[in-house]
């Protein structure tokens, strides 16, 4: 027995596992309870075959929503393990600023089922944060997260080829007009860098999708760059009222 696995006894009777989202005690560690989990809103099938929006009941497998076909993205997918809502967010919150950085694995185990069954082609990119960010809070939660995502399988995950150059305001309460204007120019691949990803299926790491004006940056550069395929991977993603059900 591992000295690790001989002391968990020990560490439960201090330390006991709660539920990452309301705190109560639990079995195991990085377990909701019954009722977090019954609130816990995952995405599922059927949902857009282009963008992964889910749809209403009844809708068929193969459609497309009515934003895809009307604009469609740059991306090749959008795979995001829950809804966003109060619950999904304050476990966000507590991984980027509460400093419960083991939150990530929670993250990574529930995308697992959405990685593609090949990996010869596959490489993890989180999104990046501006060094001066990055040098407050201590750490990139979307690193955290890839690489957790990375785990058994021993996926490669690149955290210095797509680049933030400069820093952006906080976007809460921006438009949609006005994020893309704020993250222009934002992102950068160096030219010595692109080979890493040419022909790659790139799975683009973040923590929430909001309007996509981020990702659609990065998104870009990848492709850009030489990338293959693109496809989001994300803990959660924010539905505007009346998203659910518009699939044609």
């Amino acid at each position: 027995m591992s000295l690790s696995a001989a002391l968990r006894p020990l560490v439960d009777l201090v330390l006991p596992p709660r539920c990452p989202g309301c705190g109560v005690l639990v079995e195991e560690d990085l377990k909701f309870c019954g009722e977090c989990w019954n609130a816990l809103r995952f995405i599922s099938d059927p949902s857009c075959s282009s963008c992964g929006k889910p749809f209403s009941e009844g809708r068929d497998e193969g459609m497309i929503c009515a934003e895809c076909l009307a604009d469609p993205p740059l991306h090749d997918g959008i795979r995001a393990a829950v809804l966003y809502d109060d619950l999904s967010r304050s476990i966000v919150l507590r991984l980027k600023h509460g400093g419960k950085i083991g939150l990530a694995r929670l993250i990574a185990r529930h995308l697992q089922r959405h990685l593609p069954s090949s990996s010869n082609d596959l490489v993890l990119i989180p999104v990046p944060l501006h060094r001066w960010r990055l040098w407050k809070r201590g750490f990139n939660q979307s690193i955290l997260i890839a690489r957790a995502l990375a785990g058994e399988r021993r996926l490669p995950v690149e955290t210095d080829i797509l680049r933030r150059i400069r820093p952006t305001p906080p976007l809460k309460g921006m438009t949609r007009k006005q994020r893309g204007l704020a993250v222009r120019g934002v992102f950068d691949i160096p030219k010595d860098r692109r080979e890493r990803i040419r022909g790659k299926h790139v799975l683009l790491v973040d923590d929430v999708y909001t309007t996509g004006a981020t990702s659609k940056a990065c998104v870009r550069l990848l492709r850009q760059a030489g990338a293959a395929k693109v496809t989001i991977f994300c803990w959660a993603r924010v539905l505007r009222e009346g998203d659910e059900g518009s699939g044609m």
